[in-house]
């Protein structure tokens, strides 16, 4: 429970404290820590109260919703190193994908009208030329999600158990703040509301996604008589890349025409059109998900993305969606906009 905020000093020192929070989070390195947090954390905020209404006794119900807490953090981070271990295997390998394509484009460039061609790489060793390119630019990036991969998980385990202790406490304790106090748990609590609505939107469309490109590359072509490669791969890689708003079906729908160019160039067209079609129609269904939700615009959160990429790197992309909504609903609340 909070006490009433009647000092707009304290307020404004909460809102310093909190973007230097933010601030450090991403120049440390703390990003996947401090989702993964916010993610138990709203999950154990959204079941525990629904487990208390069927027990009896103070003590029953912080036993429950400290069980409820240890089972998500276990199930999560379960998700989370299967993901690792089907990308490095020799199914899921990002490299064999990267490769497949690579190779695709070298093959096929003859099938390709000229006017497309120009703007296709020559072979493999530009495609691969091309793609070193970009990660020398985002080196400190690269470096992190390859060497430091180990530490990045260390965070995210740490992350959801601190969730799961916040979680734990705030469902089954009841705290009368002080001033300071008091705004920070506000700031928190429209940090998590803003996580909360941007990621559970987002897992919803990039999961409609995920399934209808897999019933479409596992169901659809092959009663064509098409039997693409790499299948498995490119529906779980549409689901991740589809945790991002926007540019996550460019990245998919870039891989998906590639590899389907292995088959034919009409293939390749028909499974574009596909994916227009699929688009147009969830631009509605985003549409409403995204706008409900966050109350957030497509050029807005593009704006946001480009801003903190040019920032932050790839971290930036990540984060821009959650920071945007977090600020667009503290000024909200305040009714600046």
């Amino acid at each position: 429970m909070s006490t009433p905020i009647k000092n707009s000093h304290v307020v404004t020192a909460s809102y310093f404290l909190a973007a230097f929070a933010l601030l450090l989070v991403m120049h440390r390195g703390l990003l996947a820590a401090l989702f993964s947090g916010l993610l138990v954390y709203s999950l154990v905020q959204m079941l525990a109260p629904r487990l208390g209404r069927k027990l009896v006794g103070q003590k029953g119900k912080v036993a429950a919703v400290a069980l409820l807490s240890a089972l998500i953090v276990i199930i999560l981070f379960a998700l989370v190193w299967g993901s690792v271990a089907f990308f490095r295997s020799d199914v899921g390998r990002l490299s064999v994908l990267l490769q497949k394509m690579a190779d695709i484009l070298e093959a096929t460039r003859s099938q390709i009208p000229a006017w497309i061609a120009a703007y296709v790489p020559v072979d493999a060793e530009a495609l691969r030329s091309m793609i070193t390119g970009w990660l020398h630019t985002h080196a400190l990036e690269a470096r992190t999600m390859g060497s430091e991969a180990g530490r990045i998980l260390a965070h995210i385990l740490i992350g959801m158990i601190i969730g799961a202790m916040a979680g734990l406490y705030d469902t089954t304790t009841t705290r009368v703040y002080q001033p300071l106090a008091a705004a920070l748990h506000e700031r928190m609590i429209a940090l998590h509301a803003s996580f909360r609505n941007v990621v559970f939107a987002q897992v919803r469309i990039a999961a409609i996604n995920a399934l209808l490109t897999g019933i479409y590359l596992i169901v659809i072509l092959p009663l064509a008589g098409v039997d693409l490669p790499l299948r498995k791969t490119m529906v779980v890689v549409t689901f991740i890349v589809g945790l991002l708003p926007v540019i996550g079906n460019l990245i998919s729908n870039t891989i998906l025409v590639v590899i389907a160019l292995s088959h034919s160039v009409y293939v390749a067209l028909s499974s574009l059109v596909f994916m227009m079609v699929i688009h147009k129609l969830e631009y509605f269904l985003n549409a409403k998900i995204i706008g409900t939700h966050i109350n957030a615009r497509t050029w807005e959160l593009l704006t946001a993305m480009l801003v903190m990429e040019s920032i932050f790197g790839i971290p930036g992309v990540i984060a821009a969606p959650v920071f945007y909504a977090y600020v667009k609903k503290e000024l909200m609340d305040r009714g600046l906009v």
